[in-house]
């Protein structure tokens, strides 16, 4: 069985520069495991490693998708077994890397999601609700639906929140039983995956300091070209970083409380990270305040 590489862990924690330095020493390929990067155009709020951080390594699942378009977890799992295969077929050795569970566990586990055929007027209807009811409202109502799944989603994740609903409503059956029910399917590679775990507050202050740095390289800037290209509202401003830029451009919230918003939930989505994570029983974990060398040793004996 053909070893793959899984190197994920929260936001800030420094899986980029381990996975190239890693993907230089062994031959690799990175495959991207991250839902935001996926997205065209969006590159300062993502963290999207530029061509010169890339170093000459291909990274597969960067950057193809509009900001319009929905992109679910079938449509990833399909892409990265389809990129994990080229990259074997060149002789050399898949590293899939990232920060999205869902993504990961797609791949680890297996899971095979259904080919759900997404309802239009549905979802509309849903974000009337919001708009009206509030999002608390639907949150409790998905909590009701699917619990276990409603545990993995802050309560504040319109796109998500609004998933287990959708998905309940199209097949009559909960998120949880289909991810169950799916992953009778045999694992098809040996995936070795590694976590990179830090001290809580040492993560929390490379989450301040990025958040920072992404508006000095001009976040707001980006996300108002992005709404002006685009005639429909971008599915991808929901996400994290920029719908909350969104809310500063429509005069919702200051400049102070946009920059401290992204700092929260940012830190929150890293937390909620780290328990995903720890779920993993196979995940081996990475000091990520270690030697980038040393951590690369430690996944190299794994090769063996």
């Amino acid at each position: 069985m053909e070893k793959v590489i899984v190197i994920c862990g929260p936001t800030a924690s420094g899986k980029t520069s381990l996975s190239i330095e890693l993907a230089k020493r062994i031959n690799g390929e990175i495959v991207s495991a991250d839902s935001m990067q996926i997205y065209q155009e969006m590159n300062i709020g993502t963290a999207k490693p530029s061509i010169e951080e890339r170093q000459g390594i291909q990274h597969y699942l960067l950057d193809f998708v509009s900001p319009e378009e929905r992109y679910s977890v079938a449509d990833y799992k399909k892409e990265a077994k389809k990129g994990i295969k080229e990259i074997i077929a060149k002789g050399k050795i898949p590293i899939v890397v990232g920060g999205t569970g869902l993504y990961i566990d797609s791949l680890i586990y297996e899971i095979e999601y259904p080919d759900i055929v997404f309802d239009e007027e549905y979802r509309e209807e849903l974000e009337k609700r919001v708009k009206i009811e509030g999002l608390e409202i639907l949150y409790e109502e998905a909590k009701k639906i699917d619990p276990l799944a409603i545990q993995k989603i802050s309560e504040k994740d319109e796109k998500r929140i609004l998933r287990i609903i959708e998905i309940y409503h199209a097949t009559g059956k909960t998120k949880t039983q289909q991810e169950i029910e799916s992953r009778k399917k045999p694992v098809e590679y040996d995936y070795q995956v590694y976590a990179l775990k830090w001290e809580r507050e040492v993560l929390y202050k490379r989450i301040n300091k990025r958040v920072d740095v992404m508006l000095e390289q001009g976040l707001v800037e980006e996300v108002r070209k992005i709404l002006g290209q685009h005639k429909k509202f971008p599915t991808a401003m929901q996400g994290l970083g920029y719908k909350e830029v969104v809310e500063f451009l429509k005069g919702k919230i200051t400049k102070e409380e946009m920059i401290e918003k992204i700092k929260m939930e940012t830190r929150r989505y890293a937390k909620r990270q780290m328990t995903w994570f720890r779920k993993n029983k196979q995940t081996k974990w990475l000091d990520g305040q270690a030697r980038i060398e040393d951590n690369i040793q430690i996944i190299l004996e794994g090769l063996i």
